[in-house]
């Protein structure tokens, strides 16, 4: 068994009870829970710690005891130690009851002094909303209304907050504003998987911590950054939630716009949460929202026909269960966006992603300028292409550099090198869920990897104007790329009218 930490700290999180609401959905059997028994595995769940799971299934801590210990043995990413579960396992208790109804959350405050003084734990409390959107605003509340989210002296409240927050910038403020009524910004963590990746992670480190990278990671080096987020499988069962979603909304607004402010922020002055997510709203507010006219030109949208994917036919997305069988909603996106600053001016960004595409990857490509003057010219065989770096952050997480040597010969034949990074270079990897890392920075009070409300606002006054004009302006083409395609041929007529292409790299070249 691999007990590699999966963060840079040592020490484990802060003694704390972790309240789930949402505890008998999916997110906590199929992450959640096992996140938490890894970082137990680890070291790196404290010693002292008890579990409260509040939903409105029927069950006490008994019966949630059992269905957590089934669950586990189907979704743990490591072997199940059974010595260490038992533990995690008795540390376990429930609470069944309605989020509008205050009983539940009174008895929700006397599970906590119980499990508290059975532990011996202090009034740390972490709680993790896993529950849909419109429960937000109402769980906190309710939390605030029993005396549950008042801090003291060496006892810290938390609130982990899934996406999305909100459905477009009027909704983001309204939710944000009902939050802060009853708690403050500092307690709230909006979190973002994405950012719990390695390679995601690792972008920080790579870029400051290599003096090589840094002097070139500008507008007089690289010519553009393409980032693409694909996926093979349709909406499956979630047609009901993406059909008022779509793409835009669900990858764009958060996990990718957070890639891209990694990738284009300015160095902090420390890598504290503030210093870095300060960074990170200043990259986002550069990046001017589109004109009508400009969305027009700068935005392809789409969405998925009949097709072949994985070696099988699949269906159109309007043909997919609780899809509205006339869908204007679009399942693939690719904008091209400005960040107006000195360091990236006139340095295009382009974005895509979509759903039923020919690979699934997510994978940031840096395109660098070619050199100023070819000395190897008419006479070379092979001509190359400018260097690239492609962070790869899944399925695969590495990074690749493409180089330029000379093969060996009496000719000058040069060839395009790629030099590769694994982080299986490590050896076996802890396998994760991509939560562990953020559920730990939660407990030990490290707010860097979630988004603060002004870098949440700032994406949303991106993607806003977007969605006004798409949604006055119907699409007339849909279904416009088949499944198992890169998507609609605009997307391709897009990047090419700026002279690029789209690149695609599988880790193995």
């Amino acid at each position: 068994m691999d007990n590699t930490p999966l963060t840079g700290h040592e020490r484990p999180g802060d003694p704390c009870t972790i309240v789930i609401f949402g505890a008998s959905g999916d997110l906590t059997k199929r992450k959640l829970l096992p996140a938490l028994y890894n970082l137990k595995v680890l070291k790196l769940l404290p010693q002292d710690f008890a579990v409260v799971g509040v939903a409105v299934t029927d069950g006490n801590d008994e019966s949630y005891r059992e269905k957590i210990s089934s669950d586990i043995h189907e979704f743990a990413t490591r072997e199940v130690d059974e010595t260490e579960w038992q533990e995690f396992r008795d540390r376990c208790y429930y609470i069944q009851g309605d989020f509008n109804d205050p009983a539940t959350f009174q008895g929700l405050g006397k599970k906590l002094e119980d499990a508290q003084k059975t532990h011996r734990l202090p009034g740390n409390v972490l709680f993790y909303l896993a529950v849909a959107p419109s429960f937000f605003a109402k769980i906190v509340e309710q939390l605030h209304a029993a005396g549950l989210t008042a801090e003291k002296p060496h006892a810290w409240r938390r609130v982990i907050i899934e996406k999305p927050f909100g459905h477009d910038l009027a909704s983001a403020r309204e939710l944000n504003a009902d939050l802060t009524r009853h708690i403050d910004e500092s307690q709230i963590y909006r979190i973002d998987h994405y950012l719990g990746k390695e390679t995601v992670q690792n972008i920080m480190v790579f870029r400051f911590g290599n003096s090589v990278f840094e002097p070139v990671w500008n507008r007089r080096y690289i010519e553009y950054v393409q980032i693409t987020v694909a996926e093979e499988l349709g909406v499956e069962l979630r047609g009901g939630y993406y059909d008022k979603s779509g793409v835009l909304r669900d990858m764009v607004q958060n996990h990718i716009l957070s890639v891209l402010s990694l990738i284009a922020m300015e160095p902090p002055s420390s890598i504290s949460g503030n210093a870095v997510r300060n960074e990170k709203v200043k990259v986002l507010e550069a990046i001017r929202p589109m004109e009508p006219e400009q969305v027009i030109s700068n935005t392809v949208r789409g969405q998925y026909g009949p097709g072949f994917v994985g070696g099988k036919n699949v269906q159109a997305y309007r043909a997919e269960p609780d899809v509205d069988p006339e869908s204007n909603t679009e399942t693939f996106v690719a904008l091209k966006l400005e960040v107006d600053n000195w360091r990236w001016a006139e340095v295009p960004f382009y974005i895509r992603s979509g759903k039923r595409l020919a690979a699934h990857t997510t994978q940031a490509v840096i395109g660098f300028r070619r050199a100023p003057l070819l000395l190897f010219g008419n006479d070379v065989q092979s001509p190359t292409s400018p260097n690239r770096l492609i962070l790869h952050v899944q399925p695969d997480e590495g990074i690749t550099l493409d180089i330029h040597a000379k093969r060996p010969g009496p000719s000058i034949n040069i060839a395009d090198i790629p030099l590769h990074f694994s982080y299986s270079d490590f050896g076996e990897g802890s396998a994760a869920t991509g939560y562990e890392t953020l559920l730990y920075d939660c407990m030990t009070g490290d707010p860097t990897l979630f988004h603060r409300y002004d870098s949440v606002d700032a994406s949303w006054r991106i993607v806003n104007p977007i969605l006004d004009v798409w949604s006055a302006l119907k699409a007339r083409d849909f279904p416009n790329y088949e499944s198992g395609s890169w998507g609609p041929a605009a997307s391709n007529h897009l990047i090419e009218k700026s002279g690029h292409k789209w690149h695609y790299y599988s880790f193995n070249g």
